[in-house]
């Protein structure tokens, strides 16, 4: 039986009931695997996991009310310590980058979903990332610009942590009051961060930074 020592609870979001089911009895061979609940759709998901703190959660991509890109943009902002997994029918680049630009661990293949769920979980639960095999061209692709990116912007590498996290909020098109209310700074520190990471990078005018930012976001 595969080892899962790290894993203690999980549920799974899905509008589908019998795949739901099916992942579910999947989970459920694996003693080690504590389940906690179920949801059909993404504001059902939102509330169990908030409510039960499961160490993972297995999302559908496309679900009703909320989807799984928007369940994972609030659990963000409310800091949760879930690790998501997000199961998808389809192979499109632009969803598997969004899906890690907000925090996903995990992006699966409903179609191969049957063999990947257990390699997933436990890999997740250690902390791991996962792909399902057939979209490592995605992960190539994404490792490819990330490279890119840090050769086009050296520099990004001397920007302190805090530096790092007001530009990756600035990413998110926060303003400066929203960056100092999270970070709990004044805004007055935040326009100085702001001036400073704009030297570093030879970025100037406020304006100009929130453009690369937004556009860069995969990379910060």
């Amino acid at each position: 039986m595969t080892s899962m020592e790290n894993i203690k609870s999980i549920i799974i979001a899905d509008d589908h009931p019998i795949f739901r089911n099916g992942l579910k009895q999947i989970l459920l061979t694996n003693e080690k695997i504590k389940f906690l609940g179920e949801a059909s759709n993404g504001e059902e998901a939102l509330n169990l996991i908030v409510n039960l703190k499961p160490d993972v959660a297995v999302l559908d991509l496309d679900m009703p009310v909320l989807n799984g890109l928007e369940v994972l943009e609030k659990l963000k902002a409310l800091k949760t310590d879930t690790k998501i997994i997000m199961l998808t029918m389809y192979k499109e680049e632009k969803m598997f980058n969004k899906a890690f630009d907000k925090g996903a661990y995990a992006y699966v293949l409903k179609d191969s979903a049957v063999e990947d769920i257990i390699g997933c979980v436990e890999s997740v639960s250690l902390g791991n990332y996962f792909i399902s095999p057939a979209l490592s061209t995605f992960l190539i692709s994404r490792s490819k610009k990330q490279k890119e990116f840090e050769e086009n912007f050296k520099d990004i590498n001397s920007l302190t942590d805090m530096e790092r996290k007001v530009l990756k909020l600035i990413s998110q098109s926060k303003s400066s009051k929203d960056i100092s209310n999270e970070l709990f700074v004044s805004s007055r520190t935040v326009d100085k961060h702001r001036e400073n990471i704009g030297k570093k990078l030879d970025i100037h005018g406020n304006l100009s930074l929130t453009k690369f930012a937004i556009e860069n976001k995969s990379f910060l």
